[in-house]
């Protein structure tokens, strides 16, 4: 699942270019990419947000599917989000196909079910935020240097440890 089909599939469409004529200022600001593994690729995700920073609002285009449908959602951080960098061309099943490496060489059991990728801008920096869920009951949490093309942090966790932080 290459990131630049979907970013040009985005940008070709009708519903994104008459957006972006209706707002000039709009920019990217993150994107959501599902990778269900469970249902082999059928409940695969795609979508990219803008934010509109005269309206404070942001929307969300959803790629996957039919036509590229424009949803506004709502942006519940005060915080202005940063503009994002676009022309990238990684393959979030390589970026998979690394997680699955580092898996075993931290002999990390389970299947993947599904994995979430989030774009986004942390320090300054453009990175994957990954979530990925095992069949075993397991939560990777893991972040991708997209610039770096490397994982830069990787950790397991129990869907365990979430209902102990919710108890207290």
């Amino acid at each position: 699942m290459k990131f630049q089909f979907y970013y040009e599939k985005l940008v070709a469409s009708d519903e994104f270019q008459n957006f972006k004529r209706e707002n000039p200022g709009a920019y990217p600001c993150s994107g959501f990419f599902v990778l269900d593994k469970e249902k082999d690729g059928k409940e695969n995700h795609i979508n990219f947000d803008y934010y509109l920073p005269q309206y404070k609002k942001m929307f969300s285009f959803k790629v996957t599917g039919g036509p590229v449908e424009k949803i506004q959602i709502e942006n519940v951080d005060p915080r202005v989000p940063e503009k994002l960098g676009m022309n990238y061309t990684f393959d979030l099943y390589e970026i998979e196909k690394k997680i699955n490496a580092k898996m075993a060489e931290e002999k990390i059991k389970g299947n993947m079910q599904k994995i979430l990728f989030s774009l986004q801008k942390l320090d300054g920096v453009d990175y994957l935020v990954i979530t990925v869920f095992l069949s075993n009951m397991g939560l990777l949490k893991v972040h991708y240097d997209i610039t770096e093309d490397k994982i830069v942090h990787f950790e397991k966790k129990s869907f365990l440890d979430m209902f102990k932080i919710l108890k207290k």
